[in-house]
C-alpha cells in the first residue's frame, strides 16, 4: 500500500471491518518505519475509537460508514475517526478512574484508553470525529531511505577503494 501524507479509509458499519482498520495501521507504521511501542498504542488507540463508532456512534446500523482519516502533521501523525452519529457529550462520560464509580459499567473505558495511549485528544463535530494524534519523533521514510543509500554508498566506495 502506498501512502502520501493525506490517507483516507472509509467502511460500512460492521464489526467485521475491524481487520481493515488494523491492516490499516500496520502498513501505515511499516510503511512510516514507526517502532513496536508506538505502533501498539497506535493499533490500540485508533481500534478503540472505530468500535467506539459503530457501537456507540453508528449504533450497529449497517448502512451507516465509518470514515477514517490520517494526516502527516510536522510533529508526528493524526487519525481522525467519524461516524454518522449524533455525537455526544464528553463532559458526560464517566471517568473509570473514579473511585466512586460504578465498576460493573464499562461506559468511559475506551475513551480512557485513548487518552491514555495519545499524546493528544480532540473532539469535533459535537463528539461525531475524534482525533487522536501522536507525536511521533520517530524516523520517517524519507530519512531512512536517505540513510540506507548513504550507508550502501559507502560500502560502495569502500569496496572500490580495496579492488584499487
Amino acid at each position: 500500500m502506498m501512502f502520501d501524507k493525506l490517507h483516507h479509509l472509509t467502511f460500512s458499519t460492521n464489526k467485521n471491518n475491524i481487520h481493515l482498520v488494523e491492516r490499516f495501521v500496520e502498513d501505515l507504521c511499516d510503511y512510516y518505519n514507526i517502532n513496536s511501542t508506538y505502533f501498539g498504542n497506535i493499533l490500540t488507540a485508533v481500534t478503540e475509537a472505530v468500535e467506539n463508532a459503530i457501537y456507540h456512534g453508528n449504533r450497529n446500523d449497517s448502512t451507516k460508514k465509518v470514515f477514517l482519516k490520517f494526516e502527516v502533521k510536522p510533529d508526528g501523525f493524526s487519525f481522525k475517526i467519524k461516524d454518522q452519529g449524533h455525537g455526544f457529550n464528553i463532559d458526560s462520560v464517566p471517568d473509570p478512574t473514579d473511585d466512586k464509580a460504578d465498576f460493573s459499567k464499562t461506559e468511559g473505558r475506551g475513551l480512557f484508553i485513548i487518552k491514555s495511549l495519545a499524546d493528544e485528544v480532540i473532539f469535533h463535530d459535537n463528539g461525531a470525529c475524534i482525533e487522536i494524534i501522536f507525536k511521533i519523533a520517530s524516523i520517517t521514510k524519507q530519512i531512512s531511505d536517505e540513510r540506507i543509500n548513504t550507508y550502501l554508498s559507502k560500502i560502495k566506495s569502500s569496496q572500490k577503494t580495496k579492488k584499487a
